[in-house]
């Protein structure tokens, strides 16, 4: 009966071992598998970091033309004042508002308030008769 129970114990390490073996074949096709799809991933990936590279470029672009637009001196929309601010400046003997000298247009606002001073020069400054 020994050699009985050695060959069962032989035939049943050997099952074992044709078992494992299989699951190992069944482990390294999976591992294969998820290696594909992961490249398959990281091919995806990279089409959407080049789409988002490639966006990202256009915006920066775009923001530097407008910054260099935006920096460009442009000509005023509208060179009228209202007709307070044109009043007390021709009281004040500024009546031509084509070229306004930093020194006469201190003197001409000398009677009013700060806030005053600082509305009117804004005015000035919308207007474009300012710089």
């Amino acid at each position: 009966m020994e050699i009985h129970e050695v060959m069962n114990a032989l035939q049943e390490g050997l099952e074992r071992m044709h078992a494992a073996a299989a699951t190992m074949e069944r482990t390294a096709e999976l591992m294969a598998q998820a290696g594909e799809a992961q490249r398959i991933v990281a091919t995806a990936d990279t089409s959407r970091e080049q789409e988002l590279e490639r966006k990202l470029e256009a915006a920066e672009r775009q923001i530097a033309e407008m910054r260099a637009q935006s920096g460009a001196p442009a000509a005023a929309a509208r060179k009228t004042l209202p007709a307070a601010t044109t009043q007390l400046l021709a009281k004040q003997g500024l009546s031509t508002l084509d070229s306004i000298e930093a020194g006469a247009l201190d003197a001409a606002l000398t009677g009013l308030s700060i806030e005053q001073r600082v509305a009117v020069k804004a005015q000035l400054l919308r207007a474009g008769l300012l710089g």
